[in-house]
């Protein structure tokens, strides 16, 4: 199986940016805000990065046999990403309550950040796209 071009930017920016992410948020969670931090801090950074990695993959795929429903891919795995988002926020609320706000504030941050990186990595991907054609 090969990797395309786009798969290798994707992979590469979304790699840059769960590493920045990790240590920016461990060291204000340790440094700023002492106290603070929680121990399933790395599931987060880790959790994105895996979505990221299967979304790439499977819009790849999607590519290169229904290339008119790569919108409609799209929306549907944000659509999947917030149920299953919110479903872990619930069952780490429900077992680890003294730390849930915590959790809470720190993934919505990660989710608006990795929700603007990849809806502006599809965005320029699909104009490139479209200025291919034309």
């Amino acid at each position: 199986m090969s990797i395309s071009i786009t798969q290798r930017k994707f992979l590469i920016y979304i790699t840059l940016l769960t590493l920045f992410l990790g240590v920016v948020g461990g060291v204000v969670l340790q440094n700023l805000v002492p106290g603070r931090y929680f121990e399933a801090y790395p599931l987060i950074p880790v959790y994105f990065y895996l979505y990221g990695i299967g979304s790439v993959f499977l819009l790849d795929f999607c590519r290169r046999h229904a290339p008119k429903r790569m919108v409609m891919l799209f929306m549907g795995m944000k659509g999947l990403k917030l149920i299953l988002s919110i479903a872990l926020l619930i069952i780490y609320a429900m077992l680890v309550p003294h730390s849930a706000v915590v959790f809470m504030l720190t993934f919505i941050v990660f989710y608006l950040c990795y929700l603007i990186f990849e809806s502006w990595f599809f965005f320029v991907f699909e104009r490139n796209e479209k200025l291919k054609k034309k």
